[in-house]
């Protein structure tokens, strides 16, 4: 029974790095025992009529995070990436009395889940690499994140170049706007409402846009917010 449960969860693993959960499925492979692997799983939303953005970047950095794992040399049937959408497994979050999505659980091989297994999402973030060290605590696994590569950042920085090298050509014979104290002061205005605002914060915990509980800490939106505010 147990060879059979790991032969499978192997074979599903090998198609893709992230196993899709009904049910059944659930029950079978993650709550019944015997079971000698753990097993992490997101409760999420994902269809279109759920409107759920939140779901939809999370779902990325779960990608990212089960990719890493699947592909690395340390890979091995002790640890599975699975999901579980609600319009397929509607029942599931019925049996865990769970009304709010994403979450992010593990289910240990040996025993019930604590209260550490489950990820706190909405103090820490979903980055990949958070929920890489969450996983490092829960299973003693550790994953390397491995990202693929954005070449977004480039592009831009490219047009900003060609751009503000254009400007310079068209405008050679006269260049006395560089010297316009007012332009650079603006210039740095800018940069210190948005270092101050707490948006490099969130480029780098990856924080949720926003959440029921004013006291589960940072959100993009009060970033935003701060951020509009000296120009009100």
């Amino acid at each position: 029974m147990l060879a059979e449960k790991v032969e499978q969860m192997m074979e599903w693993s090998s198609r893709r790095s992230v196993i899709r959960m009904n049910g059944d499925k659930f029950r079978r492979f993650v709550k019944a025992p015997p079971r000698n692997y753990s097993v992490i799983v997101m409760f999420t939303a994902l269809q279109p009529q759920r409107q759920c953005s939140v779901c939809r970047q999370a779902n990325e950095e779960y990608q990212v995070l089960a990719n890493s794992w699947r592909y690395s040399s340390a890979f091995s049937n002790k640890l599975f990436f699975t999901v579980v959408d609600y319009d397929e497994g509607a029942d599931v979050f019925q049996q865990l009395n769970m009304n709010s999505a994403p979450t992010f659980m593990h289910f240990p091989a040996k025993g019930k889940p604590k209260r550490a297994d489950t990820f706190d999402l909405q103090r820490i973030g979903f980055a990949s690499e958070q929920l890489a060290k969450w996983i490092a605590d829960r299973t003693d696994v550790q994953i390397r994140v491995f990202r693929p590569p954005n070449y977004s950042g480039t592009i831009a920085l490219a047009l900003l170049v060609s751009l503000v090298g254009g400007l310079l050509y068209l405008r050679r014979n006269n260049l006395e706007f560089i010297y316009n104290k007012t332009g650079w002061a603006m210039a740095a205005l800018c940069v210190v409402f948005a270092m101050t605002s707490g948006q490099m914060w969130n480029h780098i915990r990856g924080p949720p846009y926003a959440h029921k509980n004013p006291q589960n800490g940072q959100v993009v939106s009060s970033t935003h917010i701060c951020l509009s505010a000296p120009y009100v």
